[in-house]
């Protein structure tokens, strides 16, 4: 390949453009999040029971759901707790499982199983575990310092919670803080006692009072009309005249036994905004769903519902973690093109010419640009492993380009011509350059297939790394040597002649004279004296080695490190 780009430079560029080509358009089709997609091999349930006693929460509900969910394929372990009306329970698998399928099995073993609890158990909750989807997307707040808080609340649920349910990528709202109107049925326990009539009664007198359901259908020879009974009680007040029970021939009615009274709900929530009371909601994303672009689509949804409030009612974002994605991964990128110019900056202090430096700095957008096309296609994000990977190679990607044109300039220095210089002097070194680049990927792919979940994690960071190696090795071999042959170094002189950049390159040889005096110094004082100053060299790397794992223990360990994102 060498050959080929030499005799043919044009061919070789529109390789390398077309890299570059696919790269940009892979990276404007990649999502973006904090951490990379991963399908943590679990679920929970839980239900709620009121009213009941642990006890009877393990042995109507979590039991016969353990018994049914334990012969699902993959299920690893179960682990349930029951407490005063509600259980809860985590459900965990193998990490070879697929989760789609089990989530579904598990779907149907509960619903089969919840026809046989109690009446006045709740709908039961399950969901797959994850690592995000435990914290809200988006806070938002609805506002205003002129309505009441049941004029906010019928706002919020009718238009606002309902709209930002409808943004793609939005699993549920959340929302705190209403006001919610209710029909409060105080009784007279006197009169109660008097008509010997129990609560009970009367809740199954309403009940049975406030229902609509078909009787039956009438038939003659030319059609068929279909009875129903309308008892669904339109006016909370009619309830006052709903019999509930019979005695001695007397009905009575629910006003003779008790008062209606129609008021507003005692809160089981408060939601302030600075101090002011209003609405929150928090907007949770969907399992599979990108955290940038659900929270870019609820505050378009934000814009769209300010435009429809009356004037006096606000709606303010209070967070997006959106933002905060963004963010991050934006100060990653402007970390990694800070530590490619360094590295470009060294090359060229050391080299002391700026074609050379150019010819060889090319290799890291090209090596970078390129990874974005094995990022897309293995269905990875932009996220802090995939970003963290192109940083941590940075230096790695420019190391065999370097050895390509340092080799090429000897020869040139030789008295070779450059074509000639481009083509013996890479060969020259291919295999050396190969083996060191085959020796990184050696070390980076074992980390793409850990086992595990922390092994889910480090998949897109170790195949990243490798893809950008491997790049950079391809462009070692195809574009430095193709440039060296066409295109001359002036002489090297002339750059120390200009003020500031000659002051820096004999700063850094300067330097560098001074660490080899340093370095030639050491190297004779230990073999002034082989066998004593070896063995405190030896000595002195051993002590390091224990030191270093002695330490280890009190360094500590955690899953995700902790971070503060300053709300």
């Amino acid at each position: 390949i060498t050959r080929v780009s030499i005799n043919h430079p044009v061919f070789a560029t529109m390789v390398m453009v077309a890299l570059c080509v696919l790269g940009l358009f892979s990276y404007s089709k990649l999502g973006v999040e904090q951490m990379p997609d991963i399908s943590f091999p679990g679920m929970y349930f839980e239900v709620q029971y009121p009213g009941a006693s642990p006890e009877a929460v393990e042995r109507e509900v979590i039991r016969p759901v353990e018994e049914a969910v334990n012969s699902v394929a993959g299920v690893k372990r179960i682990t349930s707790r029951a407490q005063e009306g509600q259980g809860l329970m985590n459900i965990e698998f193998g990490l070879d499982t697929n989760m789609d399928r089990a989530t579904q099995e598990v779907r149907d073993r509960v619903a089969a199983v919840q026809s046989s609890f109690p009446r006045d158990v709740k709908a039961p909750t399950l969901a797959r575990w994850n690592n995000d989807n435990n914290q809200p997307v988006v806070n938002a707040v609805l506002v205003s310092k002129t309505r009441s808080a049941r004029e906010l609340s019928i706002i919020g649920e009718n238009s606002v919670s309902k709209r930002l349910q409808r943004v793609p990528g939005v699993a549920r709202v959340d929302v705190s803080g209403l006001v919610l109107r209710e029909v409060r049925i105080d009784l007279d326990p006197a009169r109660l006692r008097a008509y010997a009539i129990t609560p009970a009664e009367i809740a199954t007198a309403l009940r049975e009072a406030n229902i609509d359901q078909p009787v039956g259908v009438i038939k003659d020879r030319v059609q068929d009309t279909l009875l129903r009974v309308e008892g669904k009680v339109r006016d909370p007040k009619q309830f006052e005249g709903v019999v509930v029970a019979r005695r001695n021939g007397l009905a009575l009615t629910l006003g003779d036994l008790g008062t209606l009274v129609e008021r507003e709900k005692e809160a089981d929530s408060l939601a302030r905004f600075n101090g002011q009371p209003g609405i929150n909601f928090n907007v949770y994303k969907q399992q599979d769903a990108n955290i940038v672009t659900t929270g870019d689509g609820v505050k378009a949804a934000l814009d769209e519902i300010r435009k429809t409030l009356p004037p006096d009612v606000e709606i303010k974002l209070v967070r997006a973690d959106s933002d905060w994605v963004k963010g991050s991964l934006d100060g990653l990128m402007h970390t990694l093109v800070e530590g490619a110019l360094l590295t470009v900056l060294i090359v060229f202090l050391f080299l002391h010419s700026w074609r050379s430096t150019i010819i060889t700095g090319l290799t890291l957008p090209i090596a970078v640009i390129s990874s974005f096309i094995a990022v897309y296609l293995f269905g990875f994000t932009l996220n802090f492993m995939t970003m963290m990977a192109l940083s941590l190679c940075i230096g790695l990607l420019i190391d065999d380009a370097i050895v390509v044109r340092e080799n090429i300039v000897r020869h040139i220095h030789m008295g070779k011509d450059h074509f000639t210089a481009a083509r013996e002097g890479t060969d020259e070194i291919g295999l050396a350059v190969m083996a060191t680049t085959f020796a990184l990927c050696a070390v980076f792919v074992p980390v793409a297939f850990m086992g595990g979940i922390i092994g889910k994690f480090f998949y897109p960071f170790g195949v990243t790394v490798v893809v950008a190696v491997l790049v950079s090795l391809f462009v070692s071999f195809t574009l430095d040597p193709m440039l060296s042959s066409v295109w001359h170094d002036p002489p090297a002189a002339r750059l120390k002649r200009v003020w500031g950049i000659g002051h820096a390159i004999r700063a850094t040889d300067a330097a560098l004279d001074g660490m080899h005096r340093v370095y030639e110094a050491l190297i004779r004082w230990i073999f002034s004296r082989p066998h004593r100053n070896r063995l405190i060299v030896l000595g002195i790397g051993a002590a390091s080695f224990v030191g270093a794992l002695a330490l280890t223990p009190l360094v500590g360990s955690e899953f995700v490190p902790q971070t503060d994102q300053g709300f």
